[in-house]
């Protein structure tokens, strides 16, 4: 079935709940484990058809924001999610109780008892309402973005259409598009500061129902964090101050001399070389067919993967007014497929988001048989190996989507790898002291953006312009208003995809195939238990970033990077 054949019907609160309180009357009576296994079977199937209606609901939805209909079922299912979201803990608490609870753990996994206990922490009936403001508010956020119609030189561009121009070889060209880009952010300055505003009150307002001091452990329950706590990803970001952030200085001081501009101003940022960044050779169609040949030639795995998602057409790649920015890639359980969604715009990042989206496909079409829906995907931050480690394991290819510009892309993928980890840890600070201080005004959040700039990116250098000067870059970044705490999965990932990095240069073979077998495992670990399954170092440890640095350090060097 092609994803445009997928039917799609409102589930209606009444009938689910019916057929929930059936099932769950079922899963609590049942005579034996068998019974008990088959109807939390027969429940997790119910799930699947509710969160695949409502993962179809948001596809179509950002596929066209316009789009009447799906615009109005997006606002239904943020009114109605937290309603089925109540059901779903009634199972999670029938669970904990479970008479073969022992039945149920030796078929299914100890982990999912782990899940539902955190999960219960996160979820009252009481703040049903709560999370119904929360839901409209992230969609309020997504519509304006996509909203966004950016005048440039007698046209008008969606805010993923600017990229090209951000990264002209023509500094004035370069200049006008960031002052455009931006200017649309600062003329919705209101809007953004009352949205993340409310955003902010509402989650602490739900973590106080929940009996929480505040909104931080509250958000690392909701992101399925098991294993590790606000203080170990302190220890990360301390051990990225200290190794990553003097690497960044310097690749940024090897850009202004690649680019003879000194010093660099923020619209120089995007341009990474004086005749130009590399650039994919081919329209969307020939990149598509070129990551087919790749995916037949890198495992059987892949090659199957990838031609079932282009015969479904599981992919929309093109940007478009209208179509909400950015990219992702989403589960379609019950159909036991993914989707990936991007904004192709003629920049490299086509070909980052293609293999990035495609291992989280990749991922999820490999763990698609595990028959507990918390195991078809990890926690967030595992999910991200995954993917940034899809992006070097596609190295050996690049050649057929840059071609000459080869040397120059695989060059500014590292540095930009290393560049950007340390912009991780300021977003992931700045939300700890914003959910940490919620009465902060707009104002303090703005000067507290400032501060943590001058400690992760003390380059930055924004020319004068009023509104990046007072600290308003963060509102670019969606995750902040959307997806609270889920940024420095990112970084964490990036460590560990950067292992692999390192392994294939070894010994590919074997690499790839412990990256094949971290995918199959899917969910059924926790994100430390992941990384020891597939032989990699925990970022948490000090020492592990050190001991990636030497690796990375001898490639950078090795490149002639203003021959380029």
């Amino acid at each position: 079935m092609k994803f445009s054949e997928i039917p799609y019907e409102r589930p209606l609160l009444e009938d689910y709940q019916t057929r929930f309180d059936a099932l769950l009357k079922a899963f609590v009576e049942a005579p034996s484990g068998e019974n008990q296994l088959a109807a939390m079977d027969e429940i997790n199937q119910l799930r699947s058809v509710f969160s695949t209606l409502s993962t179809v609901v948001a596809i179509r939805h950002s596929l066209d924001t316009k789009d009447a209909f799906y615009s109005d079922e997006q606002d239904y299912m943020d009114q109605v999610g937290p309603q089925f979201e109540a059901l779903q803990q009634r199972f999670y608490k029938a669970l904990i109780e479970a008479k073969f609870k022992e039945t149920l753990i030796n078929e299914r996994g100890e982990l999912l008892f782990s899940i539902a206990e955190q999960s219960l922490s996160t979820f009252d009936e009481s703040i049903i309402p709560l999370l119904q403001k929360e839901n409209s508010l992230t969609t309020e956020y997504g519509k304006l973005l996509a909203s966004a119609e950016i005048p440039f030189r007698g046209e008008t561009y969606a805010l993923s259409q600017m990229a090209p121009f951000m990264q002209s070889i023509d500094r004035d060209t370069r200049k006008e598009a960031a002052e455009a880009l931006f200017g649309f952010y600062a003329s919705e300055e209101a809007t953004l500061d009352r949205i993340y505003d409310d955003l902010v009150k509402v989650r602490h307002e739900i973590a106080l129902a929940l009996g929480y001091e505040n909104f931080t452990a509250l958000g690392y329950a909701r992101m399925g964090r098991l294993d590790y706590k606000e203080d170990d990803v302190k220890v990360f970001r301390d051990q990225v101050k200290t190794y990553l952030v003097p690497m960044a200085n310097q690749l940024h001081e090897r850009q202004a001399k690649r680019l003879d501009i000194s010093p660099l101003k923020y619209y120089d940022a995007s341009l990474k070389f004086l005749n130009g960044n590399a650039t994919p050779k081919g329209d969307r169609e020939a990149l598509v067919s070129a990551a087919a040949q790749m995916y037949k030639e890198m495992s059987p795995e892949t090659d199957q993967f990838f031609t079932l998602m282009q015969d479904r057409e599981l992919m929309d790649l093109d940007a478009r007014k209208g179509k909400q920015g950015g990219g992702y890639c989403a589960p379609l359980s019950l159909y036991k497929v993914p989707f990936i969604f991007a904004n192709f715009n003629g920049t490299s990042h086509d070909v980052d988001v293609l293999t990035h989206e495609a291992g989280h496909a990749f991922q999820m079409y490999q763990s698609a048989h595990h028959l507990v829906p918390e195991y078809h995907m990890a926690t967030y931050e595992a999910s991200e190996i995954h993917s940034m480690s899809m992006e070097f394991f596609a190295w050996p290819w690049m050649s057929s989507f840059f071609k000459e510009d080869t040397e120059k892309y695989k060059f500014t993928h590292v540095a930009g790898n290393v560049a950007f980890i340390p912009y991780g840890c300021l977003v992931d600070e700045f939300q700890h002291e914003v959910y940490n201080n919620p009465n902060l005004t707009p104002k303090e959040r703005r000067s507290l953006w400032s501060k943590l700039e001058k400690d992760y990116r003390p380059m930055l250098d924004y020319d004068g312009h009023a509104f990046l000067e007072n600290g308003g870059y963060w509102f670019v970044q969606s995750h902040i208003f959307q997806v609270p705490f889920y940024y420095i999965d990112y970084t964490l990932a990036q460590v560990s995809a950067m292992q692999y990095w390192a392994w294939m240069q070894e010994d590919y073979a074997s690499a790839w195939q412990s990256y094949l077998k971290l995918c199959k495992a899917g969910g059924t670990r926790t994100f430390t238990g992941l990384l020891k399954y597939a032989g990699l170092d925990s970022p948490f440890v000090e020492g592990t970033m050190k001991k990636i640095l030497p690796t990375i350090e001898a490639y950078l060097n090795s490149v002639d990077d203003q021959a380029l």
